[in-house]
């Protein structure tokens, strides 16, 4: 099954909800795509030996990998790293996530700067272009184990908004005028 998007409501509930319109509004792969946002279903049983993620990371130069575990007995500072990754921001480089267990939800501002929640499940693998304002929070379920992939050395540093000033951020705005 394909990865499963909608635009937001404006709510100030907890975060980890699905934050569902009311009707629903989906948003469909291709209009992630023009987003400069892609997504792959690989089998995450075998990731450590999967073919296809193989190819993904040597088509694509993931060089680097580690895998981060996120819940509440697990992760130092929990509380305040999941605020931390709600923040908005942006990147300098590309952000790959391929979800190995567990659930978790990107959020990505759209051309029109509107909310799109991504729910991510095992298996997903996503890539957000650098430049694109987005934020990352767990479900309800309140636990993911994700596998972070990099170009070359990881570069850990956000931008939170506003950034509209980086090179990038302009470069990233400058690829949707053709989509």
């Amino acid at each position: 099954m394909a990865i499963e998007a909608w635009y937001m409501d404006c709510s100030d509930e907890d975060q980890r909800k699905p934050h569902r319109l009311n009707p629903n509004q989906p948003v469909s792969l291709d209009e992630l795509k023009k987003l400069g946002v892609f997504y792959w279903k690989l089998n995450a049983d075998i990731y450590e030996a999967d073919p296809a993620l193989e190819k993904i990371r040597k088509d694509h130069g993931y060089s680097y990998m580690d895998i981060i575990t996120i819940q509440r007995d697990s992760l130092p500072n929990y509380e305040q790293k999941l605020k931390m990754f709600y923040e908005e921001h942006l990147h300098l480089d590309d952000e790959i996530r391929y979800i190995l267990d567990g659930q978790a939800y990107f959020d990505v501002r759209d051309k029109e700067d509107r909310w799109i929640r991504i729910a991510m499940k095992k298996g997903d693998l996503i890539t957000l272009p650098a430049g694109i304002y987005h934020r990352f929070t767990l479900d309800e379920t309140d636990y993911t184990k994700a596998m972070r992939l990099f170009v070359g050395e990881p570069v850990w540093k956000a931008y939170n908004r506003p950034a509209d000033d980086f090179d990038i951020r302009q470069k990233y705005l400058a690829s949707l005028q053709g989509s």
